[in-house]
């Protein structure tokens, strides 16, 4: 998850926490509110009526020897005064309860206040209610405005906070985005600042700049000391090699010293293969290629089959060209030569006999790309991870080989722009894919 996206995420989740909280203590206190409002009222009407009842009114329900009960026109408010036993022990504290009361076939919610009290040496109930539906609804309707707004804001904040922590992080993934995900050489680097000021993208941005710089110095170190290396071994290792070919046209020659001499040549061979390799991908890094040339990709695996034609008869592999496009791009045409190649004699190199090499092909509207496939020994999980390292190889010693040809092949397709995929598993075959650009196209 991004870190914009986890920002946004801990601000809804602390606001969604927040409007719970803040929204259950309102109302809850909306509740308090308003029964205690209510029940303010009661306590005052009760102590006006005790204070202004009167002898007739108690006479008359003394006579009737039944409760007084009272409704006004709106029937929002009552009163019962109930007798009581004289031997009963009168509480005199107000006690308020809430509950339901049928009236004329409708059920009201009252607020109820009872109080017993004596009156001219006579005990009674008095019960004082009043509807709470009003307060209820009030603390109903103000609870959904409150939801409401609460939820616009959180909405409204959430965006804001969104777009802020945009506009806050867009430095970052500037950085980010031109100086790691497009550097692809270090010698290339850009070192102009981002613009920003937030000290700690400055920061990270200038930690950046001072890490490529060593890195570009040491790269430069390397391909510097790389060619000059080889270019200097090549010499004495062209006079070594002339010097044991001399002597092995000596008649004196034993034959055990005439062994010793050829693994020597071919030992010489071999480096010389290696330094010229080593050479190769540092010209290649080093961009002393043009790319000039008109490529016809079926022309040039054509020419690489009959280059190893013998080596597939050898073998007894089938192989089976499947390809439908006549793809034709701009590049360097001996480079590209070298890089199918080396893809194409591995396929056959790494193939036990009777196997199948398979090439196929696909194009649409951005890229032109070249499946190789084989049905070879294949490769581990770690061993393809590191596959176009210089001198990696498989545990394959009984074949040869020096470990560079994908690591050329990797160097000039990033010359080229070529994206090279590799997919392999053990004793089960490989597939090599080239995707080229059509932006390079002829």
């Amino acid at each position: 998850m991004r870190l914009q996206e986890k920002f946004t995420l801990y601000n809804a989740v602390t606001k969604l926490i927040l409007i719970f909280v803040l929204g259950s203590i309102i109302l809850f206190s909306l509740e308090k509110i308003s029964i205690h409002h209510l029940d303010n009222r009661l306590l005052k009407k009760e102590t006006k009526l005790i204070e202004n009842l009167s002898d007739s009114e108690v006479d008359s329900l003394l006579n009737a020897q039944q409760t007084f009960t009272d409704y006004n026109i709106l029937k929002d408010e009552f009163i019962v005064l109930t007798p009581l036993n004289n031997k009963l022990k009168v509480d005199t504290i107000a006690k308020f309860t809430t509950g339901d009361r049928e009236i004329a076939g409708d059920i009201e919610t009252y607020r109820i206040l009872t109080k017993q009290f004596k009156y001219e040496d006579k005990y009674y109930e008095l019960n004082l209610g009043t509807t709470a539906s009003g307060a209820l609804s009030i603390k109903k309707s103000l609870g959904m405005y409150m939801l409401i707004v609460l939820m616009v804001s959180l909405t409204v904040t959430l965006i804001t906070d969104y777009a802020f922590t945009r506009f806050l992080l867009k430095p970052f993934y500037k950085i980010v985005d031109q100086k790691i995900n497009k550097v692809n050489d270090p010698t290339a680097f850009d070192y102009s600042k981002i613009a920003t000021s937030t000290a700690d993208f400055v920061l990270l941005d200038d930690s950046i700049n001072g890490l490529m710089k060593k890195l570009s110095d040491l790269f430069l170190l390397e391909k510097q000391f790389i060619a000059n290396v080889s270019h200097e071994l090549l010499t004495p290792i062209s006079i070594l090699n002339g010097r044991l070919e001399n002597m092995l046209a000596s008649e004196k020659l034993s034959e055990e010293h005439e062994e010793k001499l050829l693994a020597s040549l071919k030992t010489l061979s071999r480096l010389k293969a290696i330094i010229n390799s080593l050479l190769l991908i540092s010209k290649i890094e080093n961009e002393q290629y043009v790319k000039t040339n008109q490529v016809n990709i079926v022309e040039e695996i054509n020419d690489i089959y009959e280059e190893l034609e013998e080596r597939i008869a050898a073998k007894n592999l089938t192989y089976q060209s499947l390809l439908h496009e006549n793809f034709v791009f701009i590049g360097n045409k001996a480079l590209i030569h070298t890089l199918l190649m080396n893809v194409i004699n591995n396929a056959v190199k790494y193939t036990p006999a009777n196997g199948t090499i398979t090439l196929t092909d696909e194009i649409n509207t951005d890229f032109y790309r070249l499946h190789i496939t084989d049905t070879g020994v294949g490769m581990e999980s770690e061993i393809l991870q590191r596959v176009f390292q210089r001198f990696a190889r498989g545990n394959h010693d009984h074949i040869g080989g020096s470990g560079l040809g994908l690591a050329i092949a990797n160097s000039i397709a990033k010359f080229h722009n070529i994206t090279v995929n590799i997919s392999s598993k053990k004793d089960a075959g490989t597939t090599v894919s080239l995707t080229f650009p059509l932006a390079n196209l002829a």
